[in-house]
């Protein structure tokens, strides 16, 4: 079977969910290696074999944290081209948050390869035909989507998350430390200074299955405090439309949309947000949309799996309170 080599997303030796589901996606299509930076990265071996790292390549060196991108583009290139060596190499999956695009992007290009980026789902097609795997992109913020090949060179294909949901396949895998010697350009950016962003206890937005996003039509930043409440039963993240961040009811890290970040999770829940296409373009590939919306002919009704047409104020403390009830 041909490797496929996953790039973890992390460098504090954790395995986030989104690198779980690209170990997933992988073993459609070949044999998962797993490529993790930093000190501690033998601290996710276990994990990575939990969802079937057939091997899993550590690259220690603490100069990988100390530059910009270039260092662990140097690492992957090494892998890389001893993989295509034995002819074992059948594609690069990464996750498709900014840094992974951007080493993406630029392995690709060493590798004389395509690069697809923000692909929704990835799957194995017919070697004879050449196209070895099809990648699925939603295309014209979210309006079509499309099925999408490499035809030069090794696949490099970066994944939104939730594309998939992790399954587990525990295997014993081969772990191999990697000494790589870093080009001139790795050290021409240098991180000064790092500091650890304060945790709410929610999910990151862009990995949860579950967002619940407030817009304008809360009327007042103060009632975040209901989407908040919301989101914390189910366990959900909490976004925001750009009309309620340009308010400064909520912080842009939150933003959902054409100009904030994208998420594509099990159920999206937008509540007093009336749906204009840069909106839209953040959201659309959520699997069941919900919408909360006084006006019966805002856009959001028309993307919607289910909608109510009420005042979110009364709407939402009733979810709430069903949803407690429910629970006992």
């Amino acid at each position: 079977m041909p490797v496929v080599l996953v790039v973890v997303d992390a460098v504090d030796g954790s395995a986030p969910k989104p690198t779980l589901e690209l170990l997933t996606l992988a073993r459609r299509i070949g044999s998962p290696a797993a490529v993790v930076f930093g000190p501690a990265a033998s601290e996710a071996v276990a994990v990575l074999a939990e969802y079937g790292a057939a091997d899993v390549y550590l690259v220690p060196d603490p100069r990988v944290l100390e530059h910009l991108v270039v260092p662990k583009v140097d690492a992957l290139e090494h892998i890389a081209r001893q993989a295509q060596e034995h002819g074992e190499l059948g594609a690069v999956l990464l996750t498709a948050s900014p840094e992974g695009k951007e080493i993406g992007a630029r392995l690709a290009l060493r590798l004389d390869s395509g690069f697809i980026s923000d692909a929704i789902d990835v799957e194995a097609g017919d070697p004879g035909s050449g196209h070895a795997v099809i990648a699925t992109q939603s295309a014209f913020a979210a309006s079509f989507t499309v099925t999408s090949v490499v035809t030069s060179g090794v696949p490099v294909i970066a994944v939104k998350p939730n594309a998939t949901a992790p399954v587990q396949d525990p295997v014993e895998p081969a772990v191999h430390e990697v000494t790589v010697e870093l080009s001139p350009a790795a050290a021409a950016t240098t991180v000064t200074d790092r500091t650890v962003r304060g945790s709410s206890g929610r999910p990151e937005l862009t990995e949860a299955s579950i967002v619940v996003s407030g817009g304008r039509g809360l009327g007042d930043g103060q009632h975040f405090a209901v989407i908040e409440g919301l989101a914390d039963l189910l366990g959900a993240a909490v976004g925001a439309s750009r009309a309620a961040v340009d308010a400064g009811w909520y912080p842009h890290s939150n933003q959902v949309g054409q100009t904030g970040k994208t998420v594509s999770p099990q159920l999206y829940l937008a509540i007093g947000i009336s749906g204009a296409i840069q909106h839209r373009a953040g959201m659309q590939t959520s699997k069941v949309i919900a919408a909360i919306n006084k006006d019966p002919e805002a856009p959001i009704f028309d993307l919607a799996d289910f909608g109510v047409v009420g005042d979110l104020h009364k709407v939402v403390p009733a979810v709430t309170e069903e949803i407690v009830r429910r629970r006992g």
